[in-house]
Formats: C-alpha cells, sequence, structure tokens
C-alpha cells in the first residue's frame, strides 16, 4: 500500500487549504495517508546566526522523516500577500538547509485555494516555479477558487471544479 503525506502551507487552525488537502488524499483508494498540521513542528525564525549556533532544530529532521518516509506528496499552499505563509516559508527554508533536495523526487500534488476568485494562483506560480529546484516531482497542480462558495460540509460542491480535480488526483495516483 502507497503511503501519503498531506499538509497545508499554513498554520491556522481553521485553514481552507488544510481542509482541501485532506479532502484530496480521501480521493486516493488503497492508500494510506497522514495528515501532517504544521503546528505540530514549531520552529525558531530562521537566521544563519541561529543556525550557526543551535544547528539545524530537530523538528526539521522530523519533518524532512515524513517526506523521506511517503511515497507521494499532498500540499496545498495558504497565500498570504501572493507569497508562502511564513509558517511555510520558515518551514522550508530551514528544511532546505538541511536538505538541499527538500522534496526528494517523490511525486506531489501541488494546490492552493483562497476565499478570492484567484484561488492562491501567485503562490501556487511561485511554489511551480520554486520547488523542482529542490528535486519535487510536481505530477499536477490545482488552483481552487472561492472556496467559501465552492466547499462545504468537507467536500467540493461545484462541479466541475470537482472534476477537475479528481482528473489531477488520478494523474497523482498514477505517478506513485
Amino acid at each position: 500500500m502507497k503511503k501519503i503525506i498531506a499538509f497545508a502551507g499554513s498554520n491556522s487552525k481553521n485553514s481552507i487549504n488544510k481542509q482541501l488537502a485532506i479532502y484530496t488524499s480521501q480521493l486516493l483508494e488503497n492508500t494510506s495517508i497522514e495528515v501532517l498540521d504544521l503546528n505540530n513542528y514549531n520552529l525558531p525564525l530562521f537566521g544563519v546566526d541561529l543556525e550557526k549556533e543551535e544547528g539545524i532544530p530537530e523538528n526539521v529532521h522530523m519533518f524532512l522523516d515524513k517526506i523521506r518516509e511517503t511515497d507521494g506528496i499532498i500540499i496545498s499552499l495558504a497565500e498570504h500577500n501572493g507569497a508562502y505563509s511564513s509558517a511555510f516559508k520558515n518551514l522550508f527554508d530551514w528544511m532546505s538547509r538541511a536538505e538541499q533536495k527538500t522534496f526528494m523526487n517523490k511525486p506531489m500534488l501541488l494546490m492552493a485555494t483562497s476565499p478570492g476568485a484567484r484561488g492562491g494562483a501567485s503562490v501556487l506560480a511561485m511554489a511551480i516555479d520554486r520547488f523542482p529546484r529542490h528535486d519535487a516531482q510536481i505530477i499536477a497542480d490545482f488552483s481552487f477558487p472561492s472556496f467559501g462558495a465552492n466547499f462545504a460540509e468537507g467536500k467540493i460542491i461545484n462541479e466541475e471544479l470537482n472534476k477537475d480535480l479528481k482528473m489531477k488526483v488520478e494523474q497523482f495516483k498514477n505517478a506513485l
């Protein structure tokens, strides 16, 4: 059985990106899913002086171990002011210091959502450009617009968007 990790690039307790990542992971059959929460990997603000003085925090190694042990990654990035959330960016900065090939060539389904009509398009474009430089094998990407209007009771209620996501999930599943 394939093992997948799913997480949101957010530390919000009610993250819409976490809701999307969980829903998406449930579309995979015969797969073991572990949902990660960035709140369980608390980290000091990255800085080269701190790294030099104290080294790489244990939570960074623990998160990288989750990536190392999985067959695939589902991530939905929160967009803050057109970029990664500070919680995700800090984790990403620390991880890239510990392991340049941060995503270890694991198949990835990369997503973003937001309350607005652009669906996190800016952060998604940033990640599509950046993540392959850190050994991400992006199989498919999905921008989910207007979260509040298109998602209810734990699922996508817009049939066209749901069909599109299911197609991307199938591409991801075939790459595992």
